[in-house]
């Protein structure tokens, strides 16, 4: 499917299942790399990231937990800046390393505040891990450790990416083409 409707919009193909199952081996291998030996938290930033942090995941060799968090900042097809907590957190993450898992990072205001939380916390150290980042878009000056794909500031859905709550389900990235 190269050309998609989900609801009253036409996305085309991006990021092939194909591509985005190589970067996420490519990853998990520098993941497992860079944290040998230590006890790691990972934590999922809900909803978008449960295709991404299972994949990853399971490719993960390190003694090691994973969790969910649940925020929201999306209308539609436009960050609000405002961010709302729906799943809190709860885990002890005191002098653990913790890899945040996101599917998207584009303004970094979700990633801001799960950050602040984190150090709140007490965590040892914090790694941040995405599949997408925009960094058109992003304002904040939180390093990224783990990139799978640059992208520019376009509206995309699938892999767990959605519009209004669908295309989550959709094995490839797709743009919004205009």
């Amino acid at each position: 499917m190269n050309e998609i409707t989900v609801l009253d919009r036409e996305f085309s193909v991006y990021i092939t299942e194909d591509e985005i199952q190589s970067r996420i081996t490519a990853l998990a291998e520098k993941i497992n790399e860079d944290l040998k030996g230590q006890d790691v938290l990972f934590f999922g930033v809900l909803n978008g990231v449960f295709l991404f942090a299972a994949d990853i995941f399971r490719q993960i060799n390190l003694d090691c937990q994973v969790s969910f968090i649940k925020l929201a900042s999306y209308d539609g097809t436009s960050s609000t800046g405002k961010i709302k907590e729906l799943i809190g957190w709860n885990e002890d993450i005191t002098g653990k390393t913790v890899v945040v898992l996101e599917d998207i990072v584009d303004t970094g205001a979700t990633l801001e505040r799960v950050i602040g939380e984190l150090k709140l916390r007490k965590a040892a150290e914090v790694k941040i891990c995405t599949l997408l980042f925009k960094p058109e878009a992003y304002t904040k000056d939180i390093p990224i450790d783990y990139i799978g794909f640059e992208i520019p500031n376009n509206f995309v859905v699938g892999y767990g990416l959605d519009y209004d709550g669908y295309g989550r389900n959709l094995r490839a990235i797709y743009k919004l083409t205009k």
